[in-house]
This record gives structure tokens, sequence and C-alpha cells, in this order.
């Protein structure tokens, strides 16, 4: 039967892992990592995870997640994660700043302040990058034991989500912006969970702008594909713009006979402005568990 699911993230623990170049060093006898601005949630969610939350000394309050809200207290506000406030970066005095490609426009100016590190995701085995990102930060704390323990927890619980669902299952991902759909690649779903996606019809084609490649999708293509599961990352809902108008979806799917689809809304920012950590992992393999194991 079909319905529309409001998903909340789930709350995780986790882990996480970068290359080194800020070496551990000696405070007062005890080894002491680097004092952190983290423009990337899940590198901070990962932090956490680790129990290395302290290091943290400031986050882009305006953009951050529910999952993470508990962080904030304490920690200097340095901007959006497009527009980095400097001043505010530099004021909290870190040795190491992790970005993503969102801060490409302020990179030099951050590089100015500290040491820069970007943490995007590597290319290849989904699971098999999060572990080296996870890995390689823990190693700036000293903290390997503890990753690898994390990240074996998550494995295992990826590996129970995946058993809990139909073998036959299948979904499609989008993005929703302004009232248009763009199939979305999401490894959490493909990868990690192994969802099979149904075969796109013969009229739709990929798209590019710019450096980008999209692939749009209407109500008529969703309702083609005939998927068990359409889950939907609200890009307007997570940057504060005009959210999705779930019964409007519903009724154009209705209308290409696809009213037997299950209409999920992921949590917006948890998907579009987080993900690749160890709690924000585990949260979406949660999430995403949670509304289709009864398919």
């Amino acid at each position: 039967m079909k319905g529309i699911r409001w998903c909340m993230p789930a709350l995780a623990l986790g882990v996480f892992a970068l290359p080194s170049m800020v070496q551990a060093h000696e405070v007062e006898g005890e080894a002491h990592g680097p004092d952190v601005v983290s423009f990337d949630w899940g590198a901070a969610d990962t932090l956490a995870a680790l129990g290395l939350e302290d290091h943290l000394v400031g986050l882009p309050h305006q953009a951050a997640p529910a999952y993470v809200a508990d962080l904030l207290d304490g920690r200097a506000d340095v901007g959006g994660l497009k527009t980095p406030d400097l001043a505010a970066v530099a004021a909290a005095d870190p040795d190491l700043i992790l970005v993503t490609g969102r801060q490409s426009a302020a990179l030099e100016d951050l590089e100015a302040l500290a040491e820069t590190q970007d943490v995007s995701m590597g290319e290849g085995d989904y699971f098999e990058a999060l572990s080296a990102k996870v890995t390689g930060l823990a190693e700036r704390f000293g903290a390997e034991a503890r990753a690898a323990e994390r990240l074996a927890a998550l494995h295992d619980e990826i590996e129970a989500a995946r058993a809990s669902l139909p073998d036959d299952l299948e979904a499609v991902v989008v993005t929703h912006n302004d009232g248009h759909y763009s199939l979305r690649e999401e490894p959490v779903v493909g990868e990690l969970l192994q969802i099979a996606q149904p075969a796109l019809p013969a009229s739709v084609e990929p798209m590019s702008r710019g450096t980008r490649t999209f692939t749009p999708l209407t109500p008529a293509a969703i309702g083609e594909m005939a998927p068990d599961a359409l889950l939907v990352v609200d890009r307007s809902a997570a940057i504060g713009a005009t959210p999705l108008d779930v019964t409007s979806l519903e009724e154009a799917l209705a209308a290409e006979g696809g009213e037997a689809i299950e209409v999920t809304v992921l949590s917006p920012a948890l998907w579009y402005l987080s993900g690749d950590g160890l709690q924000s992992v585990r949260a979406q393999v949660q999430e995403v568990t949670g509304s289709l194991s009864s398919l």
C-alpha cells in the first residue's frame, strides 16, 4: 500500500579518517591531535564517534543537521558551508581545517589560515573509501584501534540491515530541486544495502551543465520504472528554499500508473548537507531500512 513517510535521522555511533599530515604532538605528556575546524559534517560526526569531539573548535552553525546539533554548543560559528567566516576561523585558531568541494571558492583564504585538508570521499568501493577516510583521521589522534572497532561494528550493522530487506526490492533515489527531480546515485542505497534500481526508460537521457552531468526524471519516467519505493533527497528543503510538495508528487505518480510506489522523503540535511561519516552513514542506513523493511 502506498504511503508517504517523513524520516528523521537516527543517531549513530561511528568512525572517520583522513590522510595524515598534522602529526600528533605531546601536550603535558599525553598524545594530542590537532585542533580542528570542520566544514564537513561527516568528518565532525566521525570525530565525535571516536570520542575526539574536544578537538573540534569550530563548525558552520547555520548548516548544522539536527543529528549533530549537540556539537555546536561551545564551539565557534565559522559561517556557512559555501561562505566560510574567515575572521571566525582565524579567531578559532585551528591547526587543521577540513573542507570539501563546497568551500572551493574560499580555499586559498582558508589555506592562508591553517593547514587545509580536502576530506571528500575517494572513488571506488564506497565502504573501502569510507574506511580509508576514517582510518586516516584516526591516525592523527592515535586512535587507529578505536577506528577499526567502529568500522567493524558499522560493517556488521550494514550486513544486518541488508538482510532485513526483501530480496527483490527495487528503489529509485532522486534529488528534488524546485519542483524538478534528478536521478541520484546513492551508494548507501545501491552499494551498502544493495537495493536494485529498475532500468531507466529509453526516453531518459543524461544532460550536461558545465562540468556536471545529471539525469532528469519526471513522474512519468518514474512511473514507467515502477520501483517499489521512491526515496527523495529534498535539496530545496535542505538549503531553506520551498520544500517538496509531496501531495503533488503523489498525484503526479498516480496519474502515470505509479499509485503503488512507496514515497519516502529522507531527512534533507542528513542526506544533502552531510554523509560520509560514521554517525551519518549509520543514520542513513537505519533511515532507509526503517522505511523499506515492511515492503
